[in-house]
């Protein structure tokens, strides 16, 4: 029997990603206070709702890493600094200081490098989504956040990731 590498890495990704995206809502519905405008996405990582949170992001940069490992493509080590910066976010919350912040610009800055490296040919939706990441990016680390706030600026780079990384994952399914 013959193992369709892409395809059990698409499913591995889409799981990875979509659980994410479901415990990152819980987790926003659970803090107290929450507010998508002024919070980081990684306050919740500490308090009640860190358990949830970071395990969730660990476990989604876990099943990245174990996909990009299955991916015979020259953007494979593309993937996996994506997993690998995922992780680590879930390792070192923001209470960490530096560890954080680097485990965070590798996730955001390889995501969005990422999804404009795997369109080429394929799908130039990602490159949108990769410039928007990439772009938002640039915003939020010199601070002009405009009406968004701190966390509409950040989700403006982590909602193209996710949405490239579902639909990534759904190319890799369909991939014959």
């Amino acid at each position: 029997m013959i193992l369709n590498r892409p395809k059990i890495a698409g499913y591995i990704v889409l799981i990875g990603v979509s659980q994410f995206l479901l415990f990152m809502v819980i987790s926003e519905i659970l803090y107290p206070n929450y507010s998508v405008k002024y919070n980081y996405i990684s306050d919740l990582g500490v308090g009640r709702t860190a358990i949830i949170f970071n395990t969730s992001i660990i476990v989604m940069g876990i099943l990245v890493i174990i996909a990009s490992l299955m991916i015979r493509a020259f953007y494979a080590p593309l993937i996996l600094l994506v997993g690998l910066g995922a992780s680590l976010v879930g390792i070192f919350p923001e209470t960490t200081g530096l560890p954080h912040l680097i485990a965070s610009l590798i996730a955001f800055l390889f995501g969005g490098i990422g999804a404009i490296v795997t369109s080429i040919r394929r799908n130039y939706f990602w490159t949108v989504l990769g410039i928007i990441t990439l772009s938002a990016l640039i915003l939020f680390i010199s601070k002009e956040y405009g009406p968004l706030g701190p966390g509409g600026m950040e989700r403006m780079i982590v909602y193209p990731e996710l949405i490239w990384g579902i639909s990534f994952s759904t190319y890799l399914i369909n991939k014959v």
